[in-house]
């Protein structure tokens, strides 16, 4: 083979890989969504055993680790974005919270917050 010949077969296998860099960027996101929302629900599951043992879900300031304390979680759950989820309990409802890929309460597309409030809207 020349130097051309490998020149040429190089540049193919880059213009390969940006095409499919720029088609897969954007579904990793997504799938980080996905799993945010799926890990939400996971928590909410979880909730509901706590409910169901103790008669009222844990307060604020013990949230996520009461679960974990009680065994209905095995560890404290990091959102895809490696921040713990936060967990409020508004007017007697447990709320579940990730503040997306900015780390930071409000925000847009990717950087929009993820809540279980959501879930409950679309029902």
């Amino acid at each position: 083979m020349t130097l051309i010949e490998i020149i040429v077969v190089i540049t193919i296998l880059a213009m390969i890989a940006a095409a499919v860099s720029v088609a897969v960027i954007p579904k990793l996101e997504e799938a980080k969504r996905d799993t945010a929302h799926l890990d939400i629900k996971a928590i909410e599951q979880a909730l509901k055993l706590y409910y169901a043992k103790k008669g009222h879900y844990p307060d604020t300031g013990s949230g996520i680790k009461a679960l974990v304390d009680t065994q209905n979680l095995d560890k404290i759950p990091f959102d895809p974005w490696g921040t713990e989820y936060t967990y409020l309990l508004e007017s007697g409802k447990p709320v579940i919270i990730s503040y997306g890929r900015d780390k930071a309460p409000g925000g847009e597309g990717p950087d929009a917050d993820i809540s279980s409030k959501d879930s409950e809207q679309k029902k």
